[in-house]
């Protein structure tokens, strides 16, 4: 019988290692995360919040305005946030094909065994070199 799945703390880590480097405060990072597409709606993290989360804490999951405020805040690009947090809040990871050029989102990536994950990698390359096959706009 299968345990209790595995608690992710992606985002919590990135948050707290990340804020560590540049030497801020809890509050200094709140103040510091503003949705940069709403800026005149000011901060939207809570010092709260950021504790909370960094304590490994029950939270809310994020949306899009609150990733791009964290985003700015930690001065990190947002599909490295949406990844850490997509990872921690739905067990979603992020895997990219060798190239680069084909992204998967995979519930449980990191459980799979190796053979499994293989499978989910040659089906990007597979569709890497079909959309590569075909022209521009993908019809054809």
């Amino acid at each position: 019988m299968a345990g209790p799945p595995e608690r992710r703390t992606d985002l919590t880590d990135l948050v707290r290692n990340r804020r560590s480097e540049l030497g801020l405060s809890l509050r200094k990072l709140a103040e510091r995360c503003v949705d940069p597409e709403a800026p005149d709606a000011g901060p939207i993290w809570k010092y709260a919040v950021i504790n909370r989360l960094e304590r490994g804490l029950p939270v809310i999951a994020p949306i899009v305005p609150e990733l791009r405020a964290l985003a700015a805040g930690l001065q990190l690009p947002l599909g490295l946030i949406q990844d850490a947090a997509g990872a921690q809040f739905f067990g979603i990871d992020s895997v990219w094909s060798d190239e680069g050029d084909v992204r998967a989102l995979v519930h449980d990536y990191r459980s799979m065994s190796p053979e499994d994950q293989e499978r989910v990698r040659d089906l990007m390359r597979t569709w890497g070199q079909n959309r590569a096959a075909k022209p521009h706009g993908g019809e054809g």
